[in-house]
This record gives C-alpha cells, structure tokens and sequence, in this order.
C-alpha cells in the first residue's frame, strides 16, 4: 500500500476510534491527529474539510465491517434456502456486534449528516453503493427474495444493532433468535 493510503487509513482508523469515544463533536482534525500519534495538521492535510473527514470515515467502516471470504465460502456453496439467508444476516449481525465501536461510529455520522450538506451527499453515496452490492450479492446468490427484502431486512438489523448499542427496549433477548424471527417475517421462500 503506498505510504499515502497507509497515511489516510490510520487517519481514519484514529478519527473512528475519536468518533465512537466522543461523538460528532468530540471530532476534530486535531484530535484525529492526537488519536494517530502524528503532528498537530496532518489529518487536514489529508482531509482538508470536516466534511472530507467525516466521508472517509463513511468508508472506511465499510472496509473494516467487509465480511470475510473465509467464512462466505462455505456458505456460498449451500442451497439458497430462508436458512441460508437467516445464516448470512446472522453472520452481517455477528459482525456489527463484534465491531460496536464501528456501528456507534456509522449512527454517529448517519445523524451528523442530517445536519450538514456537504456529508449527507457523500455518506448517502457510500450506503447507496453499499445497498447496491448486498443486493447484487443476494440476487447473484440467488437467495429469496430481492431489493425489496434486502432494504427491510437492513431497516431491521439496523434498529436490532441500536437497540444492542444504546439503551435499548430494556428486556434481554436472544440476539440469533430475533435475527431469525427477522429474516423469517420479512422474507419469503418462493
């Protein structure tokens, strides 16, 4: 990786972590910088506006929640049932769980960019490329169901990984229970 895509990732790998400990506001180019170990104006060097900074963060959750192919494999070679489906949401779950400072980090820009402009734009095109390879993935696999139900099931497991996350509904339950009640209720095997 050359040294300015090293540079920008731990960059942004600093800003996430500022950004899930302190929220939007505790975000600063100078406190990504503290969070790297690098001189005071490196981060806006790279990202010159709050804005550029937030956006890349935007991405580089997407890159560290990428699944791992050591895990799909086996699954790609299953019958595309509800259970396999129920197994890949439990598997996007497992990982957005397994990550909570990247999903606190993602609502975290999520409710900044209903804020400003300039990072609704650039968030809105890195979930829409996101929505658009989970259902050219679901689709491709030949899974049940379709956009439709890849939408909802992303309306789902995103108020589930809230509801884990934040002061939630108060009442424990099992979190591969509710998935599979999820993906069960919202999609149909044709």
């Amino acid at each position: 990786m050359p040294r300015n895509a090293e540079r920008r990732t731990q960059l942004a790998d600093a800003g996430l972590a500022v950004l899930a400990e302190a929220g939007a506001r505790g975000l600063t180019h100078r406190a990504v910088d503290a969070a790297a170990g690098l001189p005071a104006g490196t981060a806006s060097n790279y990202f010159r506006t709050r804005d550029a900074l937030l956006g890349a963060l935007g991405e580089r959750i997407f890159e560290r929640l990428a699944p791992d192919e050591a895990v799909l494999e086996p699954l790609s070679h299953r019958k595309p049932t509800i259970d396999l489906v129920v197994d890949y949401v439990r598997y996007i779950v497992e990982r957005l769980l397994g990550r909570p400072e990247l999903s606190l980090a993602l609502f975290e820009l999520r409710l900044e960019a209903a804020r400003r402009p300039g990072l609704h734009e650039i968030l809105s095109r890195t979930l829409r490329q996101g929505f658009d390879a989970d259902v050219a993935f679901h689709v491709n696999a030949g899974l049940p169901g379709g956009a439709e139900e890849v939408r909802l099931l992303r309306f789902a497991v995103d108020g589930l990984v809230l509801d884990q996350l934040t002061p939630g509904s108060g009442r424990p339950y099992d979190v591969d229970a509710i998935t599979t009640q999820l993906v069960r209720r919202l999609v149909r095997e044709d």
